[in-house]
């Protein structure tokens, strides 16, 4: 049981690693995905599946600029489910946002050589929609809200600023309480570097979009301050500001925040506010506001800003009282943890917050070379994404930095209260050289969704000869990463 007080502060044997000692269940790498008892899988789309109404079939063979800008891309971080606009036939819908952080040439050109173009424009953002019919999720055939943002999209940049080209490495992303779906460019930079004409200062963002309507023009959030964020969440203060986390992703990285002047109602309300940043203190939190106009990283810094590991991932309370973090590495635990941070007096804009230690990663053991794969504890190894599914639990999904790992990437659910809470329950294992890539809660229905990326990956691995063809094994055919829906089996 983990106990309610047991800080990221105090001692590194936690209650987490007892538990797993005790009685985890034992799983194995695998070439196939694999859902727990009880759980139903469904396959809703994959690298290459038609976007675009007018975009062709998959041809992985002879990858196509103008194809790649209307397909599905080829990385998979699901990073928000939003509720569909409101309709009569009962049906249950959805508008799934899923980002398309990198691109491994070795996996996705037939001959291993980067295309930088055509990679530009496999990676960025999916919007597409999904219902369920006949007990199956799918996606919607020509769905109003199917958009591609890739690296030719038409963006703005915040503020005064003008037109800017395309949308980049995204990481992570939010709904938010004002209608509008932020997404963060976490691999930004890395994009800046690799694509010809791609301005530095123009990647990095968050980007803010109308996901209800097609034709809305993205904006880069610059008054964010430009920290190539890994993952972002939204939420109204007490008096209808918009307020936003940021988990800067970095090696004993920060966490962030941005208070809105004015109401989150506003049209550019993100263009004009209080950038913070946080400081830790024997469980508890202090948020320090930073000058206007200041380079964010030295001004946090000179100001006492401290750091609890590697912040990658973040969950937000739909009721405002409670962020959960996934530190991908702490400093005595390369394994990771996921804390909690409970506001004052329930209020996300409130000076402080209590921070306590939820669940806290276990190294594996080392892989056995040469012999079958061993059957190690089920235990969340390098949290890297979160949901709170409305039910009282917390998703949590890993990826590993080593993709050899004997310990598969996979799913878990961690209980908030009682008895159970901090303990994860396994509910989906990846195949073989995959990482789960983000994971969301279907609005109004009892469903989750979850990413699977670069299946098949790792261990000098390549397009001809992956270590997995997921989720067809068809001779000749790449693996191809995608997004699953996971619901309770009939």
């Amino acid at each position: 049981m983990i106990h309610r007080r047991a800080l990221l502060a105090g001692a590194a044997a936690l209650p987490a690693a007892r538990a797993f000692a005790q009685g985890a269940p034992g799983i194995a790498q695998r070439l196939d995905d694999a859902p727990s008892a009880g759980l139903k899988r469904d396959l809703l789309i994959q690298w290459g599946d038609r976007v675009a109404y007018d975009a062709p079939p998959f041809a992985p063979l002879a990858p196509n600029l103008a194809a790649a800008e209307g397909q599905f891309g080829w990385d998979t971080r699901v990073v928000a489910a939003l509720a569909s606009p409101r309709v009569e036939d009962g049906i249950p819908r959805a508008v799934l946002a899923v980002g398309h952080p990198t691109l491994d040439p070795a996996m996705a050109f037939p001959d291993g050589r980067d295309q930088a173009e055509i990679a530009g424009a496999m990676q960025g953002a999916s919007l597409i929609n999904i219902q369920r019919r006949g007990g199956v999720w799918l996606v919607t055939e020509g769905g109003f809200q199917m958009r591609r943002l890739h690296a030719r999209t038409l963006c703005r940049m915040g503020g005064a600023g003008g037109p800017a080209r395309g949308v980049f490495g995204v990481t992570g992303g939010s709904a938010t309480p004002w209608g509008s779906l932020l997404l963060t460019e976490g691999e930004g930079a890395a994009w800046a570097r690799r694509l010809p004409g791609v301005e530095a200062a123009q990647a990095g963002h968050v980007v803010e979009l109308d996901p209800f309507e097609p034709q809305s023009v993205p904006v880069k959030r610059i008054a964010l301050g430009g920290l190539a964020a890994r993952d972002v969440a939204a939420a109204l203060s007490a008096d209808g500001r918009a307020v936003v986390f940021l988990a800067d992703g970095r090696e004993a990285g920060l966490l962030w925040r941005f208070i809105s002047d004015g109401p989150a109602t506003d049209a550019n309300a993100l263009d004009h506010g209080t950038l913070y940043t946080a400081r830790f203190e024997a469980g508890t939190l202090r948020w320090i506001a930073l000058p206007a106009d200041a380079e964010p990283y030295g001004a946090a810094v000179a100001r006492g800003a401290n750091s609890l590991g590697r912040p990658v991932a973040l969950a937000l309370d739909p009721n405002g009282a409670r962020l959960c973090l996934a530190l991908r590495e702490i400093p005595r635990n390369p394994a990771g943890a996921v804390v909690e941070i409970l506001f004052a007096a329930r209020d996300p804009a409130g000076d402080t917050a209590i921070v306590e230690n939820l669940m806290e990663g276990r190294v594996p053991p080392r892989p056995r070379p040469g012999r079958e794969p061993a059957l190690v504890p089920a235990w969340p190894v390098a949290p890297s994404s979160l949901c709170l599914d409305g039910q009282g639990n917390l998703l949590v999904g890993t990826a590993q930095p080593a993709r050899d790992s004997a310990l598969p990437d996979a799913l878990y659910v961690l209980a908030l209260e009682g008895r159970a809470r901090g303990e994860p329950s396994l509910a989906y294992v990846t195949p073989l050289g995959a990482a789960l890539g983000g994971v969301a809660s279907v609005p109004g229905a009892t469903a989750w969704v979850a990413g699977v990326a670069h299946p098949g990956a790792g261990m000098g691995a390549q397009f001809a000869t992956p270590r997995s063809r997921w989720p067809h094994f068809r001779e000749g055919e790449p693996p191809r990463g995608g997004v699953v829906a996971l619901t309770k089996a009939a």
